[in-house]
């Protein structure tokens, strides 16, 4: 029965013995550039391979928060047009994505905190992002339940607003692209592992899976926490990512009480309230890499206590799934989009942390444009692996450690 199944986005295409490019990788990223290089560039003779099935990775791993007020002037544009895409892509691929703006209050517990949020604030403006400094009594009136009283480990002095921010369902987005790539005639190959990639005068020239060897001149690396492993195994590529656990969890489904998705960074806690009504609720990341998506008691115990701290009325909740996924996090927290000046054909995406999924559609449009005529777009110029040797790293680190009273 397994094998006579039908995907929600067409029939089980079969493998070709060649395709004028691969991307290694079913997850919103690899599987938005399909989208776009057949929409956009007509190349249709695309092949996205997964190794287990499509979402697997951190598309099926996270709490679904977009946002465009990050820090940097490189980062803002790219998150900004991502924003901007989700509402045109759900009447584009006709499948409802579940955007839901409901804007982003991101907590401040120091005045350093709000210092660092006014360049913040002043960045986002500047491209014409919409994000406000507001105090603690607005965010009362914003959030009724939220506590702002003094007692508390972090107090709240204030909150940067970013109205134009809110969630949509990951596992929507996922079949949606697949959906609308398909359509176009990109094959999505499921249960497919690489085991290699063939290099040839400098060329890329095939790639090796378990069913078979396809010729192709273009491949996409675009493997969330596995890209690392696989740039060194199959093509000597040292990438500067360590791959960390990041753990989420959600609880029963309760009345409404989040109008905005609320993140504190000195609570090193973040929370939405899904269109069920569950609070979706993350952490940071584990302190040491590893390649596990193992749950801890540890993690259970924060977010309750930060919870509790923040939001009393949740207290005595019940926390029904707990998950975790994989981070590939480089050491700026900004990813790597890039091609390589060793290897023609050979194209990166990948170390995205946990801020891959705000941004995969417009990264997706832009790297299918990287992809089609060779010519890197200006949008993805501050992201190339060499700012690593140049020393020239950017600054999304500064924007999640201001917000902690310690820094």
């Amino acid at each position: 029965m397994l094998g006579k199944y039908k995907p929600l986005w067409g029939p089980k295409p079969r493998l070709k013995s060649s395709y004028d490019a691969v991307i290694i990788g079913g997850g919103l990223h690899g599987l938005a550039t399909a989208y776009f290089l057949a929409r956009d560039h007509g190349m249709t003779d695309v092949a996205v391979l997964e190794k287990r099935f499509i979402g697997y990775g951190g598309a099926g791993r996270n709490t679904a928060i977009v946002r465009a007020n990050q820090r940097t002037q490189q980062n803002v544009p790219l998150y900004k047009e991502g924003l901007e895409l989700w509402p045109i892509l759900t009447k584009e691929l006709d499948y409802n994505l579940m955007f839901f703006n409901c804007g982003n209050l991101n907590l401040l517990h120091s005045e350093a905190a709000m210092n660092s949020a006014r360049m913040s604030i002043a960045t986002a403006q500047f491209h014409g992002v919409e994000s406000h400094l507001i105090d603690a009594k607005q965010c009362k009136e914003m959030m009724p339940a939220l506590n702002i009283s003094p007692d508390i480990t972090y107090p709240i002095l204030g909150a940067m607003y970013h109205p134009p921010g809110g969630i949509l369902r990951h596992d929507a987005v996922v079949w949606g692209l697949a959906k609308g790539a398909a359509k176009h005639g990109v094959h999505i190959h499921q249960q497919t592992a690489v085991t290699g990639i063939g290099v040839e005068n400098g060329k890329i020239v095939s790639v090796d899976t378990e069913q078979g060897k396809i010729n192709t001149p273009r491949v996409l690396l675009s493997a969330g926490g596995y890209s690392a492993a696989i740039s060194h195994e199959m093509l000597g590529i040292e990438l500067p990512i360590s791959v960390l656990t990041i753990q989420a969890m959600v609880t029963q489904p309760l009345k409404p009480i989040l109008d905005h998705v609320i993140s504190s960074g000195a609570y090193h806690v973040y929370a939405n309230q899904t269109l069920k009504g569950e609070i979706a609720t993350g952490a940071h990341m584990d302190p040491w890499p590893n390649y596990t998506t193992q749950t801890t008691g540890y993690y259970i115990k924060h977010q309750a206590q930060a919870l509790a701290e923040m939001l009393p009325c949740l207290r005595g909740v019940k926390f029904m799934r707990h998950w975790a996924g994989l981070a590939d996090m480089t050491p700026d927290m900004a990813p790597i989009m890039d091609g390589n000046d060793t290897i023609e054909g050979y194209y990166m995406n990948c170390g995205w942390g946990y801020f891959g999924f705000k941004s995969c559609n417009a990264t997706g449009k832009y790297m299918a444009q990287y992809m089609a005529n060779g010519n890197c777009p200006d949008m993805l110029r501050p992201f190339n692996l060499r700012r690593f040797e140049h020393h020239r790293l950017m600054g999304e680190t500064a924007a999640l450690m201001s917000y902690s009273p310690d820094n």
